[in-house]
């Protein structure tokens, strides 16, 4: 008897409901006004400075004369120009040294507030609070005052308490080096808090007995710190450091006001700062859209993998 074999067609995925597929497109037109909010308000003023980095824009513009469009001019201009690559290299350096210094200052002040007793827990965030609070310009003035080189306490104190005689009225902010260790110290000081705070709401996130059953399994605080505590910190970490990051690479307040207190502003500028100079000392907007742009350009590219691994960590 000669058998037929049946042929079972595979089965159809189930069809979303009807319900679901309108309320697909419901979330979408809600987010809508503020999609175009958020986009007219952050998305506009790219455009303009995407366009203003094309022309030839100067005093005479801003005055009521056309621009004319020079296209990509102004970027061959800054590529091609050696002040610039120095500028850059000297900013991304810095913001490396900064951004490591407030990490590892800003997750050593977290681990010291979980283990602190509460009073001096609350006395530590206040203090770590004023000094957020405290405006850049305001406590770069302090600092300066505090390195001047005839009456710093820095120079008083390392010159009396520690016998060190070469610091005496020492001019920390003539040479590039002494600069970059003032403006270091005045931006670690004024961003450690914020990477201290997030830090500590991570710890009190981590479940006390994991930690409990690792101890007991012989586990030193060292090996429980990176097998359990760092791999749950580790979103709250990357976080932290792309905006340090960001934020390091686009300073501009601290460096600033170091260079008007006595600082040498050709060996000492940021892009920051850089870009300042050339739009609005010295009137070439479209020079300056240019950096600004490029400047944007090379943000992104440094945060990329921080944010690629974020985002991976996400899903």
């Amino acid at each position: 008897m000669l058998e037929v074999e049946t042929v079972v067609a595979p089965a159809r995925p189930p069809r979303a409901p009807r319900a679901r597929r309108r309320a697909g497109a419901l979330p979408l037109l809600l987010l809508a006004p503020a999609t175009a909010v958020v986009a007219a308000v952050i998305g506009w003023p790219l455009v303009q400075l995407a366009l203003l980095s094309f022309q030839e824009f100067g005093r005479a513009q801003v005055f009521g004369q056309p621009a004319e469009w020079v296209w990509l001019d102004n970027y061959i201009a800054v590529l091609g120009d050696g002040v610039f690559w120095a500028v850059l290299w000297r900013t991304v350096a810095f913001a490396a040294v900064c951004v490591v210094s407030t990490m590892l200052l800003g997750i050593g002040l977290a681990l010291l507030m979980q283990r602190l007793p509460k009073p001096f827990r609350i006395l530590m965030s206040v203090g770590l609070l004023l000094a957020w609070a405290m405006p850049a310009l305001t406590a770069t003035i302090v600092w300066g005052w505090m390195f001047d080189t005839d009456y710093g306490v820095v120079n008083g104190m390392l010159r009396d308490v520690l016998g060190l005689a070469d610091f005496d009225r020492r001019s920390w902010l003539i040479d590039p080096l002494g600069f970059f260790t003032v403006a270091t110290i005045v931006i670690v000081w004024g961003a450690v808090p914020f990477v201290a705070f997030m830090v500590f709401a991570g710890l009190t996130q981590v479940p006390e007995e994991q930690m409990e059953a690792a101890a007991l399994d012989g586990a030193g605080p060292v090996k429980r710190f990176s097998a359990i505590v760092l791999p749950q910190l580790a979103p709250i970490l990357v976080i932290a450091t792309i905006l340090q990051l960001i934020w390091d690479l686009r300073v501009f307040t601290q460096i600033f006001a170091l260079q008007d207190i006595g600082g040498i502003r050709a060996e000492t500028s940021t892009l920051g700062v850089y870009i300042y100079q050339t739009a609005i000392s010295g009137g070439d907007f479209g020079t300056g859209g240019a950096l600004a742009m490029i400047t944007m350009l090379v943000i992104m590219l440094i945060a990329f993998p921080l944010m690629r691994r974020m985002l991976r960590s996400e899903s």
